[in-house]
C-alpha cells in the first residue's frame, strides 16, 4: 500500500473517497460524495463550475452535503451554501507510552448500531448515520448494558486515520472516558503504522485542550460549508 503524503490531508474527503473509502460513496472524476447513510460529506477534484455542476447532479432536491475548503466557496447559481463554521484539523505528533486502561472497553458492530445512534442523538458529537460505523473501527463502554461512551475511525487515507464520534453520556462526563477511548484508538492506529488525525470546531476550546493533552496539534484550519440545491428562481440576477 502506498502511503499518502501530508498534503493529502489538505483534501481528506476527496482523498478518502478516491482511495480507501471509494466503496462508501459515489460520483465521478469531478465530484464525489459519501452515501447519505454513511456520512454527509462531499468533495471536488477542483473548485470549477464543471465540478460544482457534477456535485449538483449527485444531490437530490432535499439533500445537503458538507464540504471542507481553504477559502470560502464561490458556487454556481444552482447550489446554495451555508457556512457552518471553522474546523481545525489536528494531527497526532506524539504518543504516550505505557499501559492504557482498556477495561470494560468493547468493540462495536452492527448489533450496536441503534445504541450508537441513540448516544449520538443525546451527545451531538457530529454527523453519524446508520452506516457510519462501516468507515472504521468503533469502540465503546457500557454500564449495565447501556452504551455510555464511544469513539471510532471515520475518514481513512493511506497512512492517516481520522478519529471521530468521540462522545460520552452526560451522566458519565468528567470521568476520563473520552480520553481512554482516544488513547486506545491512537495506539491501535500507530500499531498499524498510521497517524491519527481529527477535526474539531475552532470554537470548541474544551475539546481542543483535551486533544492537545493527548498529543495532537493544529495542522491547518478549514471552512466547513453546507451545500444544497438552490430553490428554483432563487439566483440573484446580475
Amino acid at each position: 500500500m502506498s502511503r499518502s503524503s501530508p498534503i493529502d490531508l489538505d483534501r481528506p474527503i476527496w482523498t478518502a473517497l478516491t482511495t480507501r473509502q471509494a466503496h462508501l460513496g459515489n460520483g465521478d472524476a469531478l465530484a464525489r460524495r459519501y452515501h447519505s447513510d454513511v456520512a454527509p460529506f462531499a468533495a471536488l477534484a477542483s473548485e470549477t463550475p464543471a465540478a460544482y455542476e457534477a456535485l449538483h447532479q449527485l444531490l437530490k432536491p432535499d439533500e445537503q452535503v458538507a464540504l471542507l475548503s481553504a477559502e470560502p466557496l464561490v458556487l454556481i447559481d444552482a447550489l446554495h451554501p451555508m457556512q457552518i463554521g471553522m474546523l481545525h484539523q489536528m494531527i497526532a505528533t506524539h504518543h504516550e507510552g505505557g499501559s492504557i486502561d482498556d477495561r470494560d472497553v468493547i468493540r462495536l458492530g452492527s448489533a450496536d448500531t441503534q445504541d450508537m445512534l441513540d448516544l449520538v442523538e443525546k451527545t451531538k458529537p457530529g454527523p453519524f448515520g446508520k452506516r457510519t460505523r462501516e468507515m472504521g473501527n468503533y469502540i465503546g463502554i457500557r454500564d449495565q448494558g447501556r452504551l455510555i461512551a464511544m469513539a471510532g475511525e471515520r475518514m481513512c487515507i493511506d497512512g492517516y486515520v481520522e478519529i471521530s464520534a468521540v462522545c460520552v453520556d452526560d451522566d458519565w462526563r468528567g470521568k476520563g472516558l473520552a480520553g481512554r477511548l482516544m488513547k486506545i484508538l491512537h495506539r491501535e492506529i500507530v500499531q498499524r503504522d498510521e497517524t491519527p488525525f481529527l477535526h474539531v470546531f475552532s470554537s470548541n476550546r474544551s475539546a481542543i485542550t483535551l486533544y492537545e493533552r493527548l498529543g495532537f496539534e493544529v495542522r491547518r484550519t478549514f471552512h466547513l460549508t453546507r451545500v444544497k440545491q438552490a430553490e428554483p428562481g432563487s439566483a440573484i440576477a446580475g
